[in-house]
């Protein structure tokens, strides 16, 4: 029994779903690279997939700006999960948060334990600063 490009009017009331036609993709397109070419476009897509890459390069669009989840060299997953992991034990935001409440009530005494710690929470920054600095592949130099 030949499959008709209609769909039955009466499959809906039977509970069947309707028969949508099918769309045709025209086939792939295959290119063949050098592992030196493979390697160069895949350092200048910086983490896009490489067949999006090269259909921007190639037609001359701007290509999109999501990238994969897998794009980030191993290091720079070790880097981001030091800066998620320092950002955590530093307990910077509720302490920053105290302290601005107490400074908002006059509360605040700047002792040399105070000050002591205001320099830590500094250290801390700065060295998580120089820890996001490493995941996107600057280096501190680079920064303003």
């Amino acid at each position: 029994m030949p499959v008709s490009a209609t769909p039955d009017p009466l499959a809906p009331a039977f509970g069947q779903a309707a028969a949508r036609p099918r769309r045709k993709r025209p086939p792939p397109f295959a290119l063949r690279l050098s592992e030196a070419e493979r390697a160069r476009l895949l350092d200048e897509a910086k983490g896009m997939p490489l067949g999006t890459y090269i259909k921007a390069k190639v037609l001359g669009t701007t290509p999109p700006l999501r990238y994969r989840r897998t794009g980030l060299s191993v290091q720079d997953r070790q880097a981001l999960a030091q800066v998620l992991a320092a950002l955590g034990n530093s307990h910077l935001s509720s302490n920053l948060n105290q302290l601005a409440r107490l400074a908002h009530v006059g509360a605040l005494p700047v002792t040399p334990e105070t000050e002591a710690e205001l320099l830590g929470a500094v250290r801390i920054v700065r060295a998580i600063r120089g820890l996001l600095l490493v995941a996107l592949g600057m280096k501190a130099e680079d920064a303003p």
